[in-house]
């Protein structure tokens, strides 16, 4: 696992495939202006996991409105995303690290307490990135249920 970003670091670029197919990089999203929220998850269609894309769902009008973009990123395959977001009628993006190559690079993927007993996965943890690449905002750790509404408190959205 790498260290954990932190506010002003530069975000590591990704291109990853997402639930349609396509490629999506973090530099293509950024250059589509505004900020990235940019949050990942254990596993699609898995009650915590599902919540909380459901949750994004439901705040992507008003976060887009307020200049956000949002993209959920597992390990699961493209076509796991798919059938999740076809399931659950997601609106955000979702995009595949079946290696955990990026998971790995910004940190949410390591070592965690799970049921008290320490194991190693993915770490919840969600990101704004700024219009320029930088963190401008790191939380590891977080909670499936209610987190959209701590970070449209801690962004000043609430």
């Amino acid at each position: 696992m790498s260290d954990r970003l932190t506010k002003g670091e530069k975000a590591p670029d990704f291109t990853l495939t997402d639930d349609s197919g396509d490629s999506v990089s973090l530099k293509d999203l950024r250059s589509a202006g505004g900020r990235t929220i940019v949050y990942f998850y254990p596993a699609a269609m898995t009650p915590g996991c599902t919540a909380q894309a459901c949750d994004f769902t439901e705040s992507l009008g008003s976060l887009t409105a307020d200049g956000y973009q949002v993209v959920g990123i597992s390990p699961d395959k493209p076509e796991k995303l798919a059938k999740f977001r076809e399931r659950d009628h997601l609106s955000i993006r979702l995009l595949s690290d079946p290696d955990k190559a990026v998971m790995k690079e910004w940190g949410a993927f390591g070592e965690k307490m799970m049921y008290g007993k320490r194991v190693t996965g993915v770490i919840r943890s969600t990101f704004v990135v700024d219009d320029e690449g930088r963190i401008e905002h790191a939380w590891y750790n977080v909670k499936a249920t209610g987190h959209v509404a701590k970070i449209r408190r801690d962004l000043g959205l609430a």
